[in-house]
């Protein structure tokens, strides 16, 4: 049983704030894309070890994992999970921890996240003769890239010796103010496949169009077509979106091209559905190709699956919230379209993924993955807040 209170854990919290801060800006400041975070690996490996905590690097090429061991160890294991990867976008923000690496920004928050894990560490460490069981923390390169580092974390064992019970994770939420976090039980995210298409046809003068098969022409009747996939093929009340963001064809405007290049996304809450909808959607593209003249090759890699927030650890935690926040800090989401390598965690273990409110004051609102993003730096101790009170008492 837990021998430390919500209270000694906030206060905790409050005395090591501002230097729970300095750890953001100085992973906000320097940071790396996917995959690549090697300097950031090296500074909280090194915070880590500074603290006195067993842990082990170079997973999946940067990821590190590390085992809090409280009284009882072997009573229970608790999973926390922090991405580290951040975004190519060039940061706009006028701020003295701005990214110093042009072009890299962490606009998704997963510098806030490690932070958030760090401090938990931290205090977990401190007061690991006051709770029971084991605590492992997953600091988890690539998220933001293809095929995702918890795939790959898991295929290295990550959820082995010890295997968790539960596993955990945040993310910043900037329509949400700051004291308050979000929760959803059951489904909560989409999977997220990309799909990418070459058109053929035959080139030739735009005068003499007679005389080509033009690729235009049909990825425009395949781009209007293929959303009878969704439309006609799925059912209405299950969440789908077919979506083309890329085409690329041809060089001047009196030139009919060979081929055009077209890239999408297929975002689904059903991992039946998803699967014949792969199938659905090769089939008409191919079909319909060739039926006007031309030919297609098509691949839809397989991508993040579906995130599932299994009700009874999501209740669990809600309840911890409530005991830490209040009721009325704590509110329930809407399903999001958006994907979460995190998923693939929850295909193998139950698990919660959260959010944390980082606005104040109607400012920091701007989105993730936009060059302005920015937290209200407050919210980072209800991150560590969190962290700590569902690593003790679920």
């Amino acid at each position: 049983m837990s021998q430390i209170s919500s209270a000694q854990i906030q206060a905790l919290v409050e005395a090591n704030l501002d230097e729970f801060i300095s750890f953001r800006h100085h992973i906000h400041t320097h940071p790396e894309l996917s995959f690549q975070e090697v300097e950031t690996a090296k500074y909280i490996s090194t915070l880590l070890t500074s603290w006195g905590i067993e842990h082990q690097t170079g997973l999946a090429g940067t990821g590190i994992v590390a085992l809090i061991k409280g009284q009882n160890p072997d009573s229970r294991t608790i999973a926390l999970r922090a991405d580290m990867d951040a975004l190519p976008i060039t940061e706009l923000n006028d701020v003295s921890y701005k990214s110093q690496n042009i072009g890299v920004m962490h606009a998704c928050g997963h510098d806030v996240h490690s932070t958030c894990l760090l401090g938990a560490a931290k205090l977990l460490q401190q007061t690991r003769n006051e709770w029971e069981g084991t605590i492992k923390l997953i600091f988890q390169p690539g998220e933001e890239k293809h095929p995702g580092g918890a795939s790959l974390l898991i295929k290295e064992g990550v959820l082995e010796n010890p295997k968790p019970q539960a596993i955990m994770a945040l993310h910043v939420y900037p329509h949400l103010p700051y004291g308050k976090i979000g929760y959803k039980a059951g489904q909560y995210m989409a999977s997220a496949d990309e799909i990418y298409i070459t058109v053929k046809g035959k080139g030739g003068h735009a005068a003499l169009p007679h005389q080509t098969i033009d690729p235009i022409i049909i990825a425009a009747n395949l781009l209007t077509s293929l959303q009878t996939i969704i439309s006609r093929n799925c059912n209405p009340l299950q969440p789908s979106v077919l979506s083309f963001g890329k085409i690329n064809g041809g060089n001047a405007g009196n030139v009919i091209p060979s081929e055009v290049k077209i890239e999408g996304t297929l975002r689904c809450m059903d991992e039946p559905w998803r699967a014949k909808a792969h199938e659905l959607i090769k089939k008409h593209t191919v079909e319909l190709c060739r039926a006007l003249g031309g030919d297609a090759d098509i691949e839809i890699p397989m991508g993040y699956p579906s995130l599932f927030n299994d009700p009874s650890v999501t209740d669990r935690v809600r309840n911890i919230a409530i005991e830490t926040l209040g009721k009325e800090n704590v509110v329930e989401l809407d399903l999001r379209m958006a994907a979460e390598d995190f998923s693939f965690y929850t295909h193998q273990i139950p698990g919660c993924f959260f959010r944390i409110g980082t606005s104040h004051n109607d400012e920091f609102t701007y989105p993730v993955h936009n060059a302005q993003f920015d937290i209200y730096e407050k919210a980072i101790g209800v991150g560590v807040r969190m962290f700590c009170e569902i690593a003790i008492k679920f």
